[in-house]
């Protein structure tokens, strides 16, 4: 099959970035959502973070799933039902009666999500074979986070303050229907040349370990943290995590291959997509807070005050991909790193909350770290790979941001909820909070740090010595399914 002109591959590209939008729009909209949703539902602070974290953890642990399921069933398929569930799981969502059911259909949500994002890249990486203009459509993908973030918290304040927080979640109901058509007409079914078989095992393992990992975090502060429920989580979670190190090096066909993990740079760029996604959860879950509850502004004022963080995601991302493109890596990984660590520091020594001016020069900071480090995230992880298994490979970098987000999400309202009491005028939140910019501080610090030591030539020869492991690997597999 002759490689789709360069009108089809944009047109795929945007059809793909629609799939993206939907659900960065989800997030991004939610956050504005959750005074109005707290209110209403007599939600306290582990309920805020449930609504969030129910859907980036049952994403996180299909991700990998639905990658390698589209690898072996068709890429498009897969695409197709994903799109179909998440606009029913939104339309859901909008009817939820209590914050039970909530967030049940959340994570219905999330079943649907599961099967766009990794999948969409990996239709991505398939159709841009040069590698820069795959670093380039991926800096595109990146610029649609930048789109989201910018329309997302004003779009979600108007809906709220004119309609009501069910509204949120329409949106996505007529988008997907968009991308859905479009994807039948214009999208090309590709799979991969040898899929993996399903690995239940594993998927199990990984569910259990993000699951109790996360539950102990966000109840600890009620529970305490030697309580025995909190204790069994933290076990469960050990326990999940050295059964499935164990269980994967021996299985032939694993749900994680550890062989990725050969290469530096993209273990460098799965932790790098942790810490940097946990920032930026907890960075929209604690403004999101301060801003409605201790400022008094409505969803929409709320929504545009961070507009400056968000414009500059959306100029900075496809500037990253250009980045990446002509010189690598390095450079917007290690400006990601200052930009966002700077930003943690306004808030965590110099109490950027006192005046706008401080704020907005930290949400412009936070805006522009972002914007740089998800484009040589995402390339750094399909890059070097194998194309028969790049819905793997984009998987494993999606979950790493979706277990960022969870775990973000979970720490900062964990340590949010620690001084919940003592957080009811804006000195004693920024007070409160302060341990909490020390944190996504730290996440910049660590992504600046990574940046430096995963990019240089040792790591690039990792890489390269990881790529010729697969091809073995997939050579001497069909040397033994040739034999009679």
């Amino acid at each position: 099959m002759p490689d789709p002109s360069r009108r089809r591959r944009l047109l795929v590209l945007a059809i793909c970035c629609m799939s993206l939008l939907i659900v960065s729009l989800d997030n991004t909209i939610l956050n504005v959502a959750l005074p109005s949703i707290q209110h209403e539902l007599h939600a306290s602070v582990a309920g805020m973070q449930w609504t969030i974290d129910a859907y980036t953890l049952v994403l996180a642990a299909l991700l990998m799933l639905s990658g390698s399921t589209a690898d072996r069933l068709g890429r498009r398929r897969i695409f197709l039902v994903g799109l179909v569930v998440f606009a029913v799981g939104s339309l859901l969502c909008s009817l939820a009666p209590g914050l039970e059911w909530l967030v049940v259909f959340r994570m219905v949500q999330a079943v649907g999500g599961s099967m766009l994002n990794p999948v969409a890249m990996s239709i991505i990486t398939n159709t841009f074979t040069d590698p820069r203009e795959r670093a380039r459509a991926i800096g595109v993908w990146g610029g649609v986070v930048g789109i989201s973030m910018a329309a997302g918290p004003v779009i979600g304040g108007l809906l709220v303050q004119s309609v009501g927080w069910r509204s949120i979640f329409w949106i996505n109901v007529p988008i997907g229907a968009l991308a859905f058509f479009l994807t039948l007409r214009y999208v090309p079914e590709s799979r991969a040349p040898q899929p993996r078989r399903v690995d239940p095992v594993g998927q199990l393992l990984v569910i259990a370990l993000l699951g109790s990992l996360t539950y102990a975090i966000i109840e600890a502060p009620d529970a305490g943290w030697t309580s025995p429920e909190i204790l069994v989580c933290v076990l469960v979670a050990l326990a999940s995590l050295a059964g499935l190190v164990a269980y994967e090096r021996r299985r032939r066909e694993p749900l994680i291959d550890l062989r990725f993990f050969h290469s530096v740079p993209f273990s460098g760029a799965t932790v790098v997509a942790v810490c940097a996604f946990a920032a930026l959860a907890g960075f929209l879950f604690i403004n999101t807070l301060y801003l409605q509850n201790i400022r008094g502004l409505s969803a929409l004022d709320a929504g545009l005050y961070m507009l400056p963080m968000a414009g500059m995601t959306l100029i900075f991302a496809p500037v990253s991909g250009r980045l990446v493109g002509n010189r690598g890596p390095r450079l917007p990984l290690l400006l990601a790193g200052m930009a966002m660590g700077a930003s943690g520091l306004l808030f965590a020594a110099f109490d950027a909350q006192a005046t706008n001016a401080l704020l907005f020069t930290g949400y412009v900071l936070f805006g522009i770290g972002f914007g740089l480090v998800n484009a040589p995230i995402t390339n750094t992880a399909v890059s070097g790979m194998p194309r028969a298994q790049a819905g793997v490979a984009a998987a494993v970098a999606s979950t790493s941001r979706q277990v960022g987000q969870s775990l973000g999400v979970a720490v900062i309202g964990a340590v949010l909820a620690g001084g919940a009491h003592a957080a009811a005028s804006a000195d004693a939140f920024v007070a409160a909070g302060r341990p909490a910019w020390w944190i996504i501080a730290g996440c910049g610090a660590a992504v600046l740090l990574l940046g430096a030591l995963t990019t240089g030539r040792w790591a690039r020869a990792t890489a390269d010595r990881t790529a010729v492991l697969f091809d073995d690997g997939a050579r001497g597999q069909q040397a033994a399914d040739a034999r009679p």
